[in-house]
């Protein structure tokens, strides 16, 4: 491998997955404040209005989003398996594979967000002042989605290499780009939803066109002809890994989606407050996924060398990395959580009903970080299924039942909604819990088989 590349196989625990888990957070931050931007902006120089589109929009392109980033997620830990195993050669056909499956699904995601744009602000039930302006941005947005599902699938190749400097380069790029464009496009031109969009899409483009051009550069562990380009059996394999995820993540995303449209019925004041709060859980929630993502891919590669032992403790290693960090984040984000929505409205009933959701959702940084570490471990295990089923228990079982029946009491809070959110990453916790003692144990009966 290059020296670029980084061997997880050897060496301490705790130094080697800082190292490798900071350039992904610091990736993670700009990522939020490429989305957070939108918002800050359209918060100060657009309408409030504007806030909830933003809102609303977003959450439906995170679909997308998250759902592509998930199912990249099986690119990552192929890659990282074949690294682990010593087979370099294999990478160049899993890139191949990945470049036509991705190309294809961009086209058809493109054209159902143009399409489907109106119906889905309507299900979504934008407030009746943001639903032109919630159809805008996912037009806008579909219309670029190429850009937006390239800069996921290069950066999980990197991920899988052991490499996370290169994807914080290519999204600061991005954030870059965007800062410049919604400044240019909200501020300067006062274009509003579409200006946000704009800015958001012109990002992504820059950030793939100039990330290939580094890419050119780089000494990299692996050769790639042009024949790897095509739909191989490599296809399957990554795919297979990632699906679960991915459909987890749909489910997710949807649970999200229909806790925006609960929100969204207590009026303008709530939907554009939980938007602006939606931005800082985003940043609330950065260590949490910076540790899954590390964790899958130092997993995999000590699977792949048949280290199990030292992937039990960097799973370990990670959930105290993760609530360390949690516990100063809840603390402030529960107590100060109007300070942080004022950084992106100077509308006071904005800023309360944001600060009001954060109360509830605050706990979320510690308890994620432990759940996350579970499901990190069990990717980097090609368990993805397992991990499948527990986030659908999650989602239909706790988050979504308690969210509905706390946005239907009489002076419904949204401290009380956001609560659903920590409440069914317990119940996860509990059930991950039971399944590593279940795989454990098997694991101890093999062996002495």
């Amino acid at each position: 491998m290059s020296k670029e590349s980084g061997d997880f196989t050897s060496g301490r625990i705790f130094p080697k997955m800082i190292k490798f888990m900071l350039p992904i957070l610091g990736a993670l931050v700009l990522q939020a404040m490429y989305g957070a931007v939108d918002i800050l902006i359209v918060g100060w120089f657009g309408t409030k209005s504007g806030i909830s589109a933003v809102s609303t929009g977003s959450n439906i392109v995170n679909l997308i989003i998250f759902t592509i980033a998930g199912l990249s997620m099986g690119i990552t830990v192929l890659i990282g398996r074949y690294i682990g195993e010593k087979r370099e050669d294999k990478i160049g056909r899993v890139i191949g594979g990945a470049i036509c499956l991705f190309a294809v699904l961009s086209v058809i995601i493109a054209v159902f967000m143009l399409v489907f744009a109106k119906g889905l602000a309507n299900l979504m039930q934008a407030p009746k002042e943001a639903v032109d302006l919630t159809v805008q941005y996912v037009r806008i947005c579909g219309g670029g989605i190429f850009f937006i599902i390239a800069y996921n699938v290069i950066s999980s190749i990197f991920r899988g290499m052991g490499n996370a400097k290169l994807p914080l380069i290519f999204v600061a790029i991005a954030c870059v780009t965007n800062i410049v464009g919604d400044l240019v496009f909200v501020a300067g031109f006062n274009m509003n939803v579409a200006g946000a969009a704009l800015a958001t899409v012109l990002a992504q483009a820059v950030s793939v066109i100039l990330s290939l051009v580094i890419i050119r550069k780089q000494k990299l562990p692996f050769t790639m002809r042009k024949e790897d380009i095509c739909f191989n059996p490599e296809i399957k394999t990554f795919v297979i890994l990632g699906a679960p995820i991915a459909f987890q993540e749909v489910l997710t995303q949807f649970s999200f989606l229909a806790l925006c449209a609960f929100i969204n019925k207590l009026g303008i004041d709530a939907s554009s407050g939980y938007g602006v709060a939606n931005k800082i859980v985003s940043f609330i929630m950065l260590v949490p996924s910076s540790l899954m993502q590390s964790m899958s891919a130092f997993v995999a590669q000590n699977v792949g060398a048949g280290k199990e032992k030292r992937a039990r403790q960097a799973m370990v290693t990670g959930m105290c990395i993760g609530a360390v960090i949690g516990i100063f984040i809840t603390i402030f984000a529960f107590l100060r959580g109007d300070i942080l929505a004022s950084i992106f409205t100077n509308d006071a009933a904005v800023v309360e009903k944001a600060a009001e959701y954060l109360k509830g959702f605050a706990t979320e940084a510690v308890v994620t970080s432990v759940l996350f570490s579970f499901i990190g471990y069990f990717n980097g295990h090609s368990n993805t299924v397992f991990v499948m089923c527990q986030g659908i228990a999650q989602t239909f079982l706790v988050r979504l039942p308690m969210s509905y029946f706390m946005s239907i009491r009489k002076n419904a809070s949204l401290m009380h909604i956001g609560l659903a959110a920590p409440s069914a990453t317990v119940f996860g916790i509990l059930i991950n819990v039971t399944f590593f003692i279940i795989y454990i144990n098997k694991q101890k009966k093999n062996v002495k088989i």
